[in-house]
């Protein structure tokens, strides 16, 4: 039986379009290696992962990957500076412990840093504080808040302050919801922000 490829993810469409062919990639939190398997398939990068859950490494392994068992958090201390064209920190940022140091070595071992955060600030989950009192569980956010992996709550307007703050100039960024780009206001209707970095 001849297996077909699962849907290609939006976000993950949106993270293609901004990485060139043949290039040197680093995901960190890469899960079960989706992403960077799409990447070697579509760009032909030379790819590898860092990942912290087991079960998640071993399901990268089994698509062929090359998957470190680390914490991000720890540093990225084993790499020289710049030696990836691309590092990739997505939907992980939220979860790490220190999110600055994160993000700023990331930006020392690659050339570009891309970025993509779940918006806390989208317009339903403001809606759910607003009219109902509490934390809100979206399709994008689905745990309740004692059950989240989440550490950080930040929204797209929070992390273009945050890369002000560090001199971090923001190449490009793209405002996602479901399977569409937002053009505006994009920290009230996007659910997921996408950055391209340079340091």
């Amino acid at each position: 039986m001849i297996e077909t490829p699962s849907p290609i993810k939006f976000v993950h469409q949106v993270i293609l379009e901004l990485i060139e062919p043949n290039s040197k990639v680093l995901d960190l939190g890469c899960g079960d290696g989706t992403l960077l398997s799409l990447l070697i398939r579509t760009k032909n990068i030379s790819g590898t992962g860092i990942e912290i859950n087991e079960q998640a490494i071993y399901q990268a392994v089994a698509k062929g990957l090359t998957v470190s068992h680390a914490d991000i958090d720890s540093g990225l201390v084993d790499y020289s500076n710049k030696r990836f064209d691309y590092v990739i920190l997505n939907e992980s940022l939220q979860e790490v412990l220190r999110p600055k140091e994160v993000i700023l070595e990331a930006c020392r071992v690659g050339k570009k840093v891309i970025v993509g955060i779940p918006n806390f600030c989208y317009w339903t989950a403001r809606l759910q504080i607003f009219l109902n009192g509490r934390v809100p569980v979206t399709k994008e956010l689905p745990h309740e808040w004692d059950e989240t992996p989440n550490l950080r709550f930040l929204s797209i307007k929070d992390f273009r302050a945050f890369c002000r703050r560090n001199e971090i100039r923001v190449l490009k960024e793209i405002g996602v919801s479901r399977n569409h780009r937002i053009l505006f206001l994009r920290n009230l209707f996007a659910n997921t922000g996408v950055f391209l970095l340079e340091k």
